[in-house]
């Protein structure tokens, strides 16, 4: 959907829940209200998901990177754990003026310059993994392209074709429709079930083993990089509370998201263990290292015909484009919304006129993706492993890093508000799901180097971590220079269009 251009200034000097009004006849001032039931909030929430390029394209990574297996559980705990999570963070959502981003939550619970470290980190994440998949676009493409030319071009030529693409999507302010993103969704998990039911009737030796799915495997050395592995495929399954103000009911949003991390952690659970049923749980990782990428279409293959792989082959394709588009949008419009509320630099608080999109945000984000590309190509760097699933598990220990602080400002929130929130809600859950993402970052903290395959004494293994909290620090600096020099920007942090919309600067102290 177009960005609109900021409005023009108006009064937030009213109470709480009252919606803003724009003196502007003819523009509509709020969301279509009671238009989306359970369904239409879940479609919103997966319809961005793309499971097949992370079963395709990160578990087998994962499997030759760490040498372990147990992803399959590793999603099963992972998706218990962001359950436990919802329970509080939707009951805070329910008493947000402004249902944004996790630094929205971040900024009234733990205050507005944490607010800012967790929206430069989250601006980090969204880079991550949307730059990351132009590392995979030319493995997903280069067997069709084979398959039609005869010959394969280079990944960088494939992955720029692809960059030109969302490119000039970004700046013209064209998005996948969601109607098609359901489809695409749909037709994907149908395929990996499919799969899925060929990989457990063609199992190794016979035998279909479930010792992958056992919990005990994550009691191990290494259990934090599969539990890093496993949250990428949960990556924004907050967003449902974005379409509160449009549910039906009150409870459309919390059945959403649930659902959401439930249907998810299946497919994902489900692909990931009859991968290692097809292969055998002892050698998933030594045939994932020989195959790669096409590990799941080479197992298909045999087990099911040319025609089911040629279709999984399209499906991944149609996947990684449709997530790079979305992606880029996405990330635009993020920044596009810290520079209206003057977390960035005014310049990417700008829609254009024409199109409606964040024109200097889409520029910025299209530019980073071709210096990435550029560099890689450069210094002849693998771009499956080295570029798609270095970026992606990067993007995902700083969505967990976020996820972890949000979960104390719900606990920090509800200790401060006189509220009649069940205790399960305000203080249970949210101190389960905090202790538990602490351990979740702590384990992955320490198996950095594995997740990465790197050795212990490389320097990314403490320099790809400490990218978060570096950023985070300059973001709580930048708060504070923010609340002496225009207090007024500074106390409408995390407050969403309606700041921006009443951001008038005032002068900087002794001005």
């Amino acid at each position: 959907m177009p960005v609109a251009p900021t409005p023009p200034p108006v009064n937030l000097d009213r109470p709480a829940g009252v919606p803003v009004t724009l003196d502007r006849p003819g523009v509509p001032v709020a969301l279509t209200r009671g238009g989306r039931g359970v369904p239409g909030v879940l479609l919103f929430t997966l319809s961005a998901a793309a499971p097949l390029t992370v079963v395709a394209g990160v578990f087998p990574t994962a499997h030759a990177v760490t040498g372990a297996g147990a992803l399959g559980a590793a999603v099963l705990v992972v998706a218990v754990v962001l359950c436990l999570f919802s329970v509080g963070y939707l009951a805070m959502s329910r008493r947000m003026t402004h249902v944004g981003a996790f630094h929205a939550y971040v900024a009234r619970g733990l205050g507005r310059p944490a607010g800012v470290g967790a929206a430069w980190v989250a601006l980090i994440v969204h880079n991550a993994l949307q730059v990351g998949l132009y590392g995979v676009v030319g493995a997903a493409t280069a067997p069709l392209v084979a398959r039609w030319s005869g010959g394969t071009p280079a990944w960088w030529l494939l992955a720029l074709a692809a960059w030109s693409l969302v490119a000039v999507l970004g700046v013209a302010g064209v998005t996948v429709d969601r109607t098609v993103l359901a489809a695409l969704l749909l037709a994907e998990v149908a395929v990996l079930v499919v799969f899925g039911v060929g990989h457990l009737r063609h199992a190794a030796d016979g035998t279909v083993d479930v010792t992958t799915l056992s919990p005990v495997h994550l009691l191990t050395p290494g259990a934090g990089s599969l539990l890093v592995v496993a949250a990428v495929g949960f990556v924004g399954f907050e967003s449902a509370v974005l379409l509160r103000e449009e549910s039906r009911h009150p409870r459309a949003v919390p059945a959403a998201t649930y659902l959401a991390v439930g249907l998810v952690g299946a497919v994902l659970a489900f692909s990931a263990w009859t991968l290692t049923v097809a292969t055998g749980p002892d050698r998933v990782a030594a045939v994932a290292g020989e195959q790669g990428v096409g590990l799941l279409f080479t197992l298909a293959g045999d087990q099911l015909g040319a025609t089911a792989v040629g279709i999984g082959r399209a499906l991944l394709v149609t996947s990684v484009l449709a997530a790079l588009v979305s992606l880029h949008h996405t990330t635009a419009r993020y920044a596009f919304a810290l520079g209206r509320e003057r977390l960035l630099p005014a310049p990417f608080g700008e829609a254009s006129p024409r199109t409606a999109a964040p024109r200097f945000a889409s520029v910025a984000q299209s530019l980073l993706g071709f210096l990435v590309i550029a560099g890689c190509a450069s210094a002849g760097l693998e771009p499956v492993r080295h570029l798609f699933y270095g970026a992606t598990v990067t993007g995902a220990l700083g969505m967990l890093l976020l996820t972890a602080a949000t979960s104390f400002a719900v606990l920090a929130f509800f200790a401060r508000e006189t509220t009649d929130e069940k205790l399960w809600r305000r203080a249970v859950a949210p101190g389960l799901a905090a202790v538990a993402l602490v351990a979740v970052v702590v384990l992955a903290l320490a198996d950095v180097a594995a997740l990465l395959g790197v050795g212990p004494d490389s320097p990314l293994r403490w320099a790809v971590p400490a990218v978060f909290p570096l950023t985070a620090l300059a973001g709580t600096l930048w708060a504070v220079l923010l609340r002496s020099r225009r207090p007024r920007a500074y106390a409408r942090i995390g407050l969403g269009p309606e700041s921006a919309a009443a951001d008038l600067p005032g002068p900087p102290p002794g001005g």
